[in-house]
């Protein structure tokens, strides 16, 4: 889904066999998420980051009940959340295995998630079609977000990788990395 003034794109993961379902990333409009997590079973929200666009419903979905978590490093950005979120972890979705990858530079406490057995990684303001992740607000480190790019995705994941960023259309690991040189020189 689309969602709110900035166009953030909301993910759902939903284990077909048991019907479990994860939310990512409680942007806006709560009321259209939360008839879609009632609708598909979702139990817990987690949040790539804390910036205010990708926040907006945590306080609506908490009180449906269901569970957010965040990283360390970016809850006190958020009004309120349940768990906190380490690197290297794995989350369950039913039989889905969501893996945690800690990728700071957006924020201190950026992180994306991929699914393991699919091609899919979810990325949110951290790797975008055409570059990283925008750096200049507080918290935000250029340098940090190239290592973290370079190391944490390009690094680990294949080029058929899909990349579903936080805003605008999807890409793939091979897409981007070819590029990464061209975003160190140009600055942003």
């Amino acid at each position: 889904m689309v969602v709110g003034p900035m166009d953030n794109n909301v993910y759902i993961l939903r284990c077909r066999r048991s019907g479990d379902a994860m939310l990512v990333d409680a942007a806006n409009e709560h009321e259209a998420l939360l008839e879609v997590c009632e609708a598909l079973g979702v139990t817990s929200v987690v949040e790539t980051h804390g910036h205010w666009d990708h926040i907006q419903a945590v306080p609506a979905v908490r009180e449906a009940g269901i569970s957010v978590a965040v990283t360390a490093e970016d809850a006190e950005m958020l009004p309120s959340y349940d768990l906190l979120l380490e690197d290297d972890s794995v989350l369950t979705v039913g039989r889905l295995r969501v893996h945690t990858i800690a990728t700071p530079g957006h924020t201190r406490g950026s992180m994306c998630f991929s699914v393991e057995g699919t091609p899919l990684l979810l990325s949110g303001d951290t790797l975008f079609p055409g570059g990283a992740g925008n750096t200049s607000f507080e918290g935000g480190d250029f340098p940090t977000i190239i290592r973290s790019i370079e190391d944490r995705l390009f690094s680990r994941f294949d080029a058929g990788t899909i990349v579903l960023p936080g805003h605008g259309a999807s890409t793939t690991i091979g897409s981007e990395a070819p590029h990464l040189e061209e975003w160190i020189d140009r600055g942003w």
